[in-house]
């Protein structure tokens, strides 16, 4: 069962990165450190932040429907939670227009994404691109995009079959209970 994207916990990690970088950040470098908190909160807790779909990238993985809500305009009639806090994309920037509601981020997520921060935040978008060619889950994808699936991630940084499956096990019953409790 696919998992469903949270734009508001996507928005909200990504308006504390940019918090973090005072106010204003290159979008590609951005996406690579929301994918690296994503990944480490996966390896970590065995459930990610944004539950977004991964892709590997020519500029390595990505989040997929965040780097959509990084390139689009936001639309006309103000749906869109991610831009209500974070400006379009203007000469390869992204900026926090405002203080960000911190309600859906655990602690726990927080604390990882400020571990990204402190890790990975002097690098510049192509050090976190060279960076992330090296993660095992990462394919070329000659020109296109192709999909990183969340197994991919775990068989790579180690776990094994029965580990793996435990965790998308996990994930797909959390899924399910979302979409009873929403019906």
């Amino acid at each position: 069962m696919p998992i469903t994207y949270r734009e508001g916990k996507a928005t909200q990690a990504a308006a504390r990165l940019l918090q973090l970088a005072g106010g204003k950040l290159n979008h590609m470098k951005l996406i690579k450190l929301l994918y690296l908190a994503d990944r480490k909160a996966l390896l970590q807790f065995g459930r990610p932040i944004t539950f977004d779909w991964y892709v590997s990238m020519a500029h390595g993985p990505v989040l997929s429907f965040t780097l959509d809500k990084i390139n689009d305009s936001p639309p006309p009639d103000g749906t869109s939670y991610w831009h209500r806090f974070i400006s379009e994309r203007q000469d390869h920037q992204v900026t926090l227009l405002g203080p960000s509601p911190r309600d859906q981020l655990s602690p726990a997520e927080e604390q990882v994404l400020d571990a990204v921060w402190r890790e990975f935040g002097t690098m510049n978008q192509w050090e976190l691109r060279d960076y992330s060619h090296s993660l095992p889950e990462w394919r070329d994808p000659k020109g296109s995009s192709l999909p990183i699936q969340i197994s991919d991630i775990l068989l790579g940084e180690g776990f094994s079959e029965d580990e793996a499956r435990e965790v998308l096990d996990t994930l797909n019953a959390e899924e399910f209970a979302a979409r009873l409790s929403d019906a």
